[in-house]
């Protein structure tokens, strides 16, 4: 990343990169381009998006297809942003109010980009023009998501908010349809099947419930074991639990757990 002119953030380079056909397209920030695309057999640097010099915090890049054009988008401190696939020119920005750390990543649906941050941040909707003029929808406190990652179910939105729990937000308007504070602590999630995966970070405890806007509804518990003995007793489990092909991975530091959850 230094060698692409990025400088490296306090808790380090954070985000997946992206693999794209023959590219992969990543953040190293800085004056250079903050976002690169390289070629994905030979490493060597097909662009840098030289009109957008934001630094990388820890959010990762998406693909998506507007209007006839490729493009990435990602997020930063001060912006959420397309850029062309072909070249790295920008396409569209919008300020954002990320600080300290900004993470989770954006969302693409229906001609919007969805994105959200912790610190008090908030959440955000932009409408992408034909020509890519933009216009905010909204923006606003409701989806405060620190780290544990926003999914799209339908036409709502899931995640946990920071002092407000596991939110429901309407994915339009921006105003939540409820919350869930007392059920299970803030952590992570995944879906699959129109179920939420929600792994709580302190202990570990996944709860599988219902992706449903009439409010939450549990299906179930489990606490992974053993655990790893090797976390910080400070520590937390943050690795987002992913499910494929009717298998559940989690992971705990050293330990990664594989759980059959495929009905049928």
């Amino acid at each position: 990343m230094s060698d692409l002119g990025g400088k490296t953030p306090n808790w380090g380079y954070a985000e997946c990169v992206l693999v794209d056909g023959d590219q992969v397209v990543c953040t190293p920030g800085g004056a250079n381009g903050a976002i690169a695309a390289l070629n994905k057999t030979t490493g060597k640097v097909v662009w840098q998006s030289k009109e957008f010099t934001d630094p990388a915090h820890y959010a990762s890049i998406i693909v998506a297809e507007h209007s006839g054009t490729r493009e990435y988008i990602q997020l930063t401190p001060q912006h959420v942003v397309g850029v062309s696939a072909t070249d790295g020119s920008v396409l569209w920005k919008s300020p954002f109010p990320g600080r300290v750390a900004v993470i989770p990543t954006p969302i693409f649906h229906d001609g919007c980009v969805y994105v959200s941050a912790g610190y008090g941040a908030g959440s955000k909707l932009v409408k992408l023009g034909a020509d890519n003029q933009i216009s905010d929808v909204y923006e606003n406190k409701e989806m405060k998501n620190h780290h544990g990652g926003v999914v799209l179910v339908g036409d709502d939105l899931y995640g946990y908010s920071d002092g407000v729990g596991w939110l429901c937000q309407d994915f339009k308007t921006g105003k939540e349809v409820w919350s869930e504070k007392k059920a299970l602590g803030k952590g992570a999630l995944g879906c699959a099947d129109g179920m939420l995966y929600c792994l709580e970070e302190d202990s570990g405890t996944v709860v599988l419930a219902e992706a449903s806007p009439k409010g939450w509804k549990a299906h179930g518990r489990f606490k992974p074991a053993p655990q790893s003995e090797i976390r910080d007793p400070q520590g937390r489990i943050w690795t987002h639990p992913v499910i494929s092909n009717g298998k559940l991975y989690l992971r705990d530091q050293d330990i990664i757990y594989c759980y059959d959850v495929k009905q049928g």
